[in-house]
């Protein structure tokens, strides 16, 4: 499986958030507790500087952690969720890209209506909007993070037009980027 490509502080706004879209794909280990638990956990968080972030289970438990009994991060996950997994995963990775459906049920090997009702079981989404969600994040840290005009945010997380850039951004934020990137101020 490809490598995940988040920033420290992009898997920290993960944890603070406990998004479960991110389940699985990375774990988050406390140093000073020696437990790992997954992004989605509801225990107290801890501070940011004993924090590690692993990709893997094996890593992190090979870095002498163990999972904690809140969240199970080691309970096993049934074919269907490893496909899930590898999709999130695609998606995440290949956020900036043109993608269609098709393209991701060719990734994973399964057919498009498959995919997409297996998916949406799991996850309760779709995969067209968690990958519109995992561009609105990745926007969402470019706004707070750099001084890029929104217009290149825009382009650079994979939107084809500002405008559903701005409808999607404004859905799921409940701002408009503009209105976002004064927040952090």
């Amino acid at each position: 499986m490809a490598e995940l490509l988040l920033s420290f502080e992009e898997m920290w706004e993960k944890i603070i958030a406990c998004d479960s879209s991110y389940d699985g794909l990375f774990f988050t280990a406390v140093k000073t507790t020696k437990i790992y638990c997954r992004p989605s956990c509801k225990s107290r968080k801890p501070k940011k500087i004993n924090v590690d972030f692993y990709p893997t289970i094996e890593e992190v438990e090979k870095a002498g952690f163990r999972s904690c009994k809140r969240c199970q991060p080691s309970s096993d996950h049934t074919p269907q969720m490893e496909i899930v997994k590898e999709v999130m995963t695609f998606l995440v990775q290949n956020y900036k890209q043109k993608l269609v459906l098709q393209d991701i049920s060719n990734h994973v090997g399964v057919s498009s209506f498959y995919l997409e009702r297996l998916f949406k079981q799991l996850t309760s989404e779709t995969p067209r909007t968690y990958l519109e969600k995992v561009r609105i994040d990745k926007g969402a840290h470019l706004l707070k993070n750099t001084d890029l005009p929104v217009l290149d945010i825009c382009y650079e997380v994979g939107f084809q037009s500002p405008s559903s850039f701005y409808s999607a951004f404004r859905k799921l934020r409940h701002c408009s980027p503009n209105e976002f990137r004064k927040q952090k101020e």
